[in-house]
């Protein structure tokens, strides 16, 4: 049986730094929405509670039902867990009279308590909250405490129920990842056996089970979701799988013939679609992105579909939806808004009648990585930057014309090989280049230009919910514009855009 934790969201902006700290050590959790939550299996080991954006004085702010858990479960609260908690318990939380956030030390922790086990007195924590717990009740015992909070942990007497107002999820904790192994291991019992390896035999073994020997397709798009989901589904059922490719038109240069090249060793059965003339076709005259991506979204569909039909008695649509896509569609208040219409959850049109499996919706992107590794998938796969599923037409900002197309292209080509060539691409988390609706004037020679300016993207990140913008090097960022200007004809501007998300995106549209 799987062993998990339940992490209880309540709408913070680290409950899935908290999920992924909880996977780095080897233990499987879930992330449920407070006013969402399921039935607790025998197979659930503890519980936390997550931050809030609320305040546990606001009228509206979530609410829950502790005694469902407390006593029932070890449980850990962090931050409004911890305020929630102590306020529900008979004690007080109050506004701040500072508001208290950023690094903080923990100049008292309780001796010998199960928690702060191998973490001395002095350790660095991350505060973020605008409440104080100002008193607890006379059965908790305070853990720790800082300079200016004393209530930073407590623990409730007789009980594995733990709280502490800091946030040991976030990198600025120093000791933040031993307390979480401490809470995991020593008070929960967890044996710390979620591994890629695991993984990868448990889903093959269940994937065996569910479809036995019905027919599968699959879209491949060469990328390391649905890559990896490939390979775990041709590992389970070989041949039953039917791979297809489309060539949507809006591919990086040369991808579609160099990701059919790729998998052909890999064995599976792949079958490469060209279409590029059916969606360029029905994005003439298309320039808001929204359409854009409805319009790609409903011909991709309509294309699988035909070639879907082509595959005898197919009975399952295989996606690569990961986790953070599960987790946005329910989120604590409810379906997230729209931010862009691109994710695989949410179902398939009326006329596909096929049921769906996705072998990777438990697990976050750095995690698909390393099952892949597990698979024993190469580099040039599992290394690969993610490419949003509209492809480059939604690195065109404006109308998508084949001329346009053919322009960024080349110019991505050109930045892609040059972060190569300098060993800066496996240091990016995702690259591209923009075709902006700006043209500006230029000399080349003794003439003046009047052409187009494309934009350069790069930014690190762990898992796409957050991303830096990448300081790239002068002398490269030098010789790429450089490049581009000398061997793409249309463009004579290249621009570098240092916005982080948020509150940018990564993509611009």
């Amino acid at each position: 049986m799987l062993e998990k934790i339940i992490i209880l969201d309540f709408g913070s902006q680290y409950t899935q730094l908290i999920a992924r700290r909880v996977r780095e050590l080897n233990v499987y959790c879930e992330i449920h929405p407070f006013n969402n939550i399921p039935e607790i299996s025998s197979d659930v080991k503890g519980i936390i509670f997550s931050g809030s954006p609320y305040s546990v004085r606001q009228e509206d702010a979530p609410q829950i039902d502790i005694a469902r858990f407390h006593q029932k479960y070890p449980l850990l609260g962090v931050c409004y867990g911890a305020q929630y908690i102590a306020q529900h318990s008979g004690g007080e939380v109050q506004p701040s009279s500072i508001r208290e956030y950023g690094r903080a030390n923990l100049g008292f922790i309780a001796p010998d308590n199960k928690l702060f086990k191998n973490i001395g007195a002095g350790s660095q924590v991350w505060m973020s909250h605008g409440d104080t717990i100002t008193s607890i009740p006379e059965d908790f015992e305070l853990i720790a405490s800082t300079d200016s909070v004393k209530v930073a942990a407590y623990q409730v007497r007789g009980t594995d129920t733990y709280a502490i107002q800091f946030h040991p999820e976030v990198t600025h904790s120093t000791d933040g990842k031993q307390l979480l192994a401490n809470f995991l291991v020593d008070i929960c019992g967890c044996r710390q056996e979620w591994t890629p390896d695991a993984f990868v035999d448990t889903t093959i073994t269940s994937l065996r089970e569910k479809l036995g020997d019905d027919k599968v397709v699959l879209a491949l798009s060469g990328g390391v979701d649905s890559s990896v989901a490939a390979i775990l589904l041709h590992k389970a059922i070989g041949k039953n799988l039917h791979c297809i490719f489309v060539d949507n038109g809006l591919l990086r240069k040369g991808e579609y013939d160099a990701v059919l090249e790729q998998y052909k060793h890999l064995g599976l059965n792949i079958k490469g679609v060209d279409a590029k003339d059916r969606f360029l076709g029905q994005l003439a005259g298309v320039s808001d992105p929204e359409q854009k991506r409805k319009a790609i979204g409903r011909v991709f569909i309509e294309v699988f579909d035909d070639e879907a039909h082509e595959v005898k008695d197919v009975k399952w649509l295989a996606q690569g939806t990961i986790y953070p896509d599960v987790i946005e569609s329910v989120s604590v208040k409810g379906p997230s808004a729209t931010i862009k219409s691109h994710h695989n959850v949410g179902g398939l049109p009326d006329f596909m009648k096929l049921k769906v499996v996705e072998p990777l919706n438990t697990l976050f992107k750095d995690e698909v990585r390393r099952v892949g590794t597990s698979l024993g998938l190469e580099d040039f796969i599992i290394g690969r930057h993610p490419f949003p599923g509209p492809g480059l037409a939604i690195r065109i900002l404006g109308e998508v014309t084949a001329e346009k197309v053919a322009i960024l292209q080349e110019a991505d080509a050109i930045y892609i090989n040059n972060l190569k060539e300098a060993g800066l691409y496996d240091k990016i988390w995702q690259a591209g280049a923009i075709f902006l609706p700006v043209r500006s004037v230029g000399v080349m020679g003794d003439e003046r230009t009047y052409e187009n300016v494309v934009c350069l993207r790069a930014v690190e990140s762990v898992d796409g919910m957050t991303a830096d913008w990448c300081h790239l090097p002068y002398n490269v960022l030098a010789k790429i514009s450089n490049e581009i200007i000398n061997k793409v004809k249309g463009i004579n501007r290249v621009v570098y855009d240092i916005s982080s998300k948020p509150p940018a995106t990564i993509e611009w549209e």
